[in-house]
């Protein structure tokens, strides 16, 4: 009897139909694909044992001159630096101004025109928006400099735990973010309130802005239909992210300092914390895609799961998504909101390195990578502070992988499986489910869950299946191509 081998490529598919997604894995969470093999994704445990108060919508992790670890959590009310044992201080600045938790949009009583819709029917798009308070944070020398969007100033924090953070002398006010680029001169975007202009102090200075002959600080307004909404810096270059398109900043030295130059069009950011850098460039959310730039011109990024994650996204908060690497995978996360959500609750991830996708379920809302510390640090929505990819902890939540249909032989003829022989690295940590049709859109009919033994003794029949494994023991197990050995029946 001829053996069927179930193989399927690294990544999930979730685009189009679901006879588009045959032979693709289709629903998952928690589990990533190294060297063509399925496994689950590390495990996390609590780091600090006190919450932040407010949701987390920022951090950094740096080590200063002396040594000493530190973390840095921005909220819409507060500012914290957590030091390595696990110690938390409130830095706010004095006279800091709370912004949003959430996003909001003004459209009920007294938020627009009285009389401008039915009773019952969605409202028109006429309120004032009010987007989610999220920081911009970088390192100054070994000090702190941070700036959230709606309090709009740039403090600096000089690590004494006695003092808060202060705003930097001289710097513009009301500024949609900041930071540092690798000259080290600090940008404030969206400065002094203008949506596109980009100001700069003089370099290794932040307490100069006003332009001179004896000094390098100046200021530009980006040719852009859009409002400025973060920048990061990439190799030999800063980049400058709108709503709409993308900008490059090179140093050039005096007189002019920077020059600016479009480098991606119809590219904007979905969020302010939505793009991240790492060695091989930048990655950003969009609007309806995803986006990268190394050099040269943006590109879009071809996406096997756009059509879901997109469908799946509460727009009305979208400025909650933040997107974290994962360096010593080569992946980069998004988290971000789903459906009626106000916060978020699920993921999408790039392996950059092999090209392909995965997605899921995790409360987090904003992380920093491996790196300072032994293990990434990410925070959830509770305010707690967890490292990640560590041990094999998931707080209770499902580890799985589910395919998209799989035709038995050519499709023609009804097959009846009798046995399995699993490419399981671990033998027993894991189960497979299948579910089987004889036409595409007939009910499916379940059979297993089956442990894995060499061989594993199965009984289903049908034209196509789909198989689901589940990780069952907190192990890190390994998945590979499972064989089904299968017997030719008629074509009823």
């Amino acid at each position: 009897m001829p053996l069927i081998p179930l193989e399927l490529p690294p990544g999930a598919y979730r685009n189009g139909t679901e006879f588009e997604q045959s032979g693709r894995w289709r629903d998952m969470n928690l589990v990533r694909w190294r060297d063509g093999s399925l496994r689950p994704v590390g495990g996390w445990r609590l780091r600090a044992a006190t919450a932040y108060t407010g949701v987390p919508r920022g951090v950094i992790a740096w080590e200063d001159l002396s040594g000493d670890r530190r973390v840095a959590v921005g909220s819409f009310s507060n500012l914290y630096s957590t030091s390595a044992s696990g110690t938390t201080t409130d830095i706010t600045p004095v006279g800091f101004t709370s912004g949003n938790e959430i996003a909001a949009v003004n459209t009920g009583f007294g938020g627009g025109f009285f009389g401008s819709s039915y009773f019952g029917t969605e409202r028109p798009d006429t309120g004032n928006f009010a987007e989610a308070t999220t920081w911009a944070m970088d390192n100054w020398g070994e000090y702190l400099v941070a700036c959230s969007n709606t309090d709009g100033k740039i403090y600096e924090w000089t690590l004494n735990i006695a003092n808060p953070a202060v705003a930097v002398a001289n710097a513009p006010v009301n500024n949609l973010s900041m930071m540092v680029t690798a000259e080290r001169f600090l940008f404030a975007l969206g400065a002094g309130g203008s949506p596109r202009l980009v100001q700069w102090s003089d370099r290794e200075d932040n307490t100069t802005w006003t332009a001179a002959d004896t000094n390098e600080a100046g200021d530009l307004e980006l040719q852009t239909a859009g409002q400025i909404m973060c920048g990061l810096k990439v190799r030999g270059q800063s980049l400058i992210l709108t709503d709409q398109d993308a900008h490059s900043a090179t140093y050039q030295g005096p007189p002019f300092v920077y020059s600016f130059e479009r480098v991606g069009q119809s590219c904007g950011i979905i969020s302010r914390k939505a793009s991240i850098s790492v060695d091989a460039g930048a990655f950003w959310m969009g609007q309806e895609g995803f986006f990268s730039y190394s050099g040269g011109t943006v590109q879009e990024l071809p996406c096997d799961v756009s059509d879901y994650v997109f469908g799946d996204l509460n727009r009305s908060q979208a400025s909650l998504i933040h997107a974290v690497p994962m360096a010593q995978h080569g992946e980069i996360w998004w988290f971000y909101p789903s459906g009626a959500s106000n916060e978020c609750d699920r993921y999408v991830s790039l392996d950059y390195k092999e090209g392909h996708w995965t997605f899921g379920q995790i409360d987090r809302t904003c992380g920093v990578p491996r790196g300072v510390f032994k293990y990434p640090l990410w925070c959830d929505s509770l305010g707690n502070l967890w490292e990640q990819e560590v041990g094999l902890n998931y707080g209770g939540a499902p580890i799985f992988a589910e395919s998209g249909p799989i035709s038995l032989g050519v499709g023609e003829q009804v097959m009846s499986a009798t046995s399995m022989i699993p490419d399981e690295g671990t033998q027993g940590d894991v189960t497979a489910t299948f579910k089987t049709r004889f036409h595409p859109n007939d009910d499916e009919r379940s059979y297993g869950p089956y442990s894995m033994a060499n061989p594993t003794d199965v009984r289903f029949t049908g034209r196509q299946i789909r198989m689901r494994v589940d990780g069952t023991r907190l192990a890190n197990w390994r998945v590979g191509t499972m064989r089904l050995e299968v017997t030719p029946g008629g074509k009823r």
